[in-house]
């Protein structure tokens, strides 16, 4: 086997041939590969704007690494769902797809059509798949049947952020409680946070609260990952729950007493993060990440600011044991789905899972993330990674990070203590994380009807919070919605988990 070192810090000679940088989805040469003396084709979204040359360092140095050529199909983000609906409608896939929007019904019904190899039983044979957890293979798979093998995210990666120099500045401590929680926010509304007079808030929010920010504070009630399986034993949704109107209640408390920003509902992410770098409130529930983005942020408006944040993933609420629910899928970021029609044996397909597998190497990973050592990036004493070429990593390097398969083969260290203390807790946060149990269910009144009941659920949340209407109007819109659908969708919901078993 080739050293790590050797590896990460040489240019192999051999190329890992030509990236197809074509739209896929078009008629043509955009399909598999077939044959298995040919590199395999990988259908793979774009988050960046710029495509990797095919010929590069890293692409050489993954084909050398898994023994095995391979080439890119890239799809820009922005136009995946177009790109990949047209694929799969033609049958016109790669030897491997990324798919990671299995809640739309047309990747659902391309996966079950016979399109894809059924993968279940072939992951024991290699070391890195048998290793998936089984609660994240649970997520992936649909009605009983693993269809692909899924990107594996981190369980949890949310989390309350909380201004420590404002803390430091009314002397109160860090809350670990929901009512400490909204005591800081109401204080942070009512005194001098800055030192300047200024007015600040608490949570600065927006208008995803519902499906996102507020969604985590209510797990801590007890509210569960967008369903949950209630004392009846019904997957119901999770913002149909006692729980989740008791956060709602307590939120528009917190709210009242100006502890939040009160033109939420209409503040848009972009502005969400200008406001927290402004000093315009002190909390943010969100990924664990962010905060050296904020930091990154503030310093870029202020250079002189002294912004310090708190990380927090341990609060808890009354007697609700401690938990988060999951923000990434129960840790499943989509599959990558293997061409039955490409790869037609069981050793084609071996082919395509052994290049994952050896992906999921710490090498591999470390090419996909730094890129190539002494070239993309270099070790401290201390052995914290640093970009040597910012703009080079970006062209080179980064185009990969979203074809990992895996978030966490390698958890570097950083030279910056937030990024440290976030990957930390992220991991802890696994042991307490709530997944969803209805993802791997699929209910046809659900992908017909979810979308308009979740808007109308959204909107009466919305003005509940802002003290437009009553939480017996809130209980009555979801009652007016259960002859809509809603009804329809926690019964097939419900007979599809117990057809599983429960």
């Amino acid at each position: 086997m080739i050293s790590r070192r050797n590896l990460l810090q040489s240019v192999p000679v051999a190329a890992a041939g030509a990236l197809a940088v074509s739209a896929c989805g078009s008629s043509g040469d955009s399909g598999g590969s077939g044959g298995s003396n040919a590199p395999l084709t990988w259908m793979s979204m774009l988050h960046t704007p710029t495509t990797p040359d095919p010929d590069g360092s890293i692409m050489a140095a993954l084909a050398e690494y898994t023994g095995t050529e391979f080439e890119f199909q890239w799809v820009p983000d922005a136009s995946k769902e177009e790109k990949i609906n047209a694929a799969l409608a033609s049958g016109s896939v790669a030897d491997i797809s990324t798919l990671n929007q299995l809640g739309m019904p047309s990747t659902r019904d391309a996966l079950t059509s016979g399109m894809f190899w059924e993968v279940d039983d072939h992951l024991a044979d290699y070391p890195n798949l048998a290793a998936i957890n089984p609660d994240t293979l649970d997520g992936a798979r649909l009605d009983g049947t693993l269809y692909g093998v899924p990107f594996q995210k981190p369980m949890a990666r949310y989390g309350v952020l909380i201004r420590q120099d404002w803390l430091d500045r009314l002397g109160l401590e860090v809350p670990h409680t929901i009512e400490d929680l909204g005591e800081v926010a109401k204080a942070f509304a009512e005194g001098d946070p800055t030192g300047t007079g200024a007015g600040t808030t608490g949570f600065i929010d927006r208008q995803e609260s519902f499906l996102v920010g507020f969604r985590s504070l209510a797990g801590y009630f007890g509210a569960g990952d967008k369903f949950q399986l209630d004392d009846a034993g019904k997957i119901v949704p999770a913002c149909t729950t006692e729980a989740w109107k008791e956060a709602m209640q307590w939120y528009r408390g917190v709210f009242e007493a100006g502890g939040v920003n009160q033109e939420f509902v209409t503040v848009q992410k972009q502005n969400q993060q200008q406001a927290i770098a402004q000093d315009k409130g002190g909390i943010v529930v969100t990924g664990l990440f962010e905060a050296k983005n904020y930091v990154a942020l503030a310093e870029s408006i202020n250079p002189d600011t002294e912004v310090k944040w708190t990380l927090i993933n341990d609060i808890t609420y009354a007697d609700v044991p401690r938990r988060i629910v999951s923000d990434t899928g129960g840790g499943m970021g989509g599959l990558m789905a293997f061409n039955s029609q490409t790869l037609t044996s069981e050793a084609d397909l071996g082919r395509a899972l052994t290049l994952i597998d050896k992906l999921l190497d710490e090498p591999a990973f470390q090419l996909m993330t730094n890129g190539v050592e002494g070239t993309h990036f270099e070790l401290d004493a201390d052995g914290a990674v640093t970009i040597i070429d910012q703009p080079l990593w970006e062209q080179e390097v980064q185009p990969y990070s979203s074809s990992r398969p895996s978030d966490q083969v390698e958890t570097y260290k950083s030279t910056d203590p937030y990024v440290n203390q976030a990957n930390e807790m992220m991991t802890e946060n696994a042991e307490f994380a709530i997944t969803n149990p209805a993802q791997q269910l699929t209910s046809q009144t659900y992908d017909t009807q979810w979308a308009t009941l979740e808007k109308a659920l959204n909107d009466s949340y919305n003005t509940f919070m802002v003290g437009q209407s009553t939480l017996s109007d809130y209980e009555a819109t979801i009652e007016s919605l259960r002859s809509q659908g809603l009804d329809d969708i926690i019964s097939e919901y419900t007979e599809a988990y117990d057809a599983l078993g429960g």
